[in-house]
């Protein structure tokens, strides 16, 4: 099994390197307010990681693969 950090760090470097900006500035728009105006014990994690996976999801839509 990888170790959680290990996870972790690889899907920084991802998620840094290879998110278009457009993206990303989304996720900021959408995370940083609740980040900002909460303390960090009331900020619910899952939440704000399923918002960010939502934006993502809804920008690959863009993006056929196969």
């Amino acid at each position: 099994m990888i170790p959680e950090e290990v996870e972790s760090r690889i899907a920084k470097y991802f998620l840094w390197t290879y998110l278009p900006d457009e993206v990303m500035n989304e996720i900021e728009d959408k995370l940083l307010p609740p980040c900002t105006w909460l303390e960090q014990e009331d900020l619910d994690h899952d939440e704000l990681v399923s918002w960010a996976i939502e934006i993502i999801e809804k920008q690959l839509e863009k993006y056929p693969f196969e």
